[in-house]
């Protein structure tokens, strides 16, 4: 993929992956994050955050139902 006249390399899920957490947590460097979202596919990114934040939110549900019961 040819993107601002460069070519770019499609990245793959595992660094998609460790772009959302970090990027979900807000410890990721700006140029870090750009770098790996250009080469990223967008409708992956959205994927893996529309997982990530389900499995969070099942995670809290799991942890407040442990505690009460």
């Amino acid at each position: 993929m040819i993107a601002g006249g460069k070519e770019v390399k499609r990245t793959g899920v595992l660094p998609v992956i460790k772009t959302v957490l970090f990027a979900a947590m807000g410890v990721r460097r700006k140029a870090d994050h750009e770098r790996e979202t250009q080469a990223a596919d967008p409708a992956l990114i959205i994927a893996t955050g529309v997982v990530a934040a389900a499995l969070f939110v099942l995670t809290l549900a799991i942890v407040v139902r442990m505690v009460v019961h």
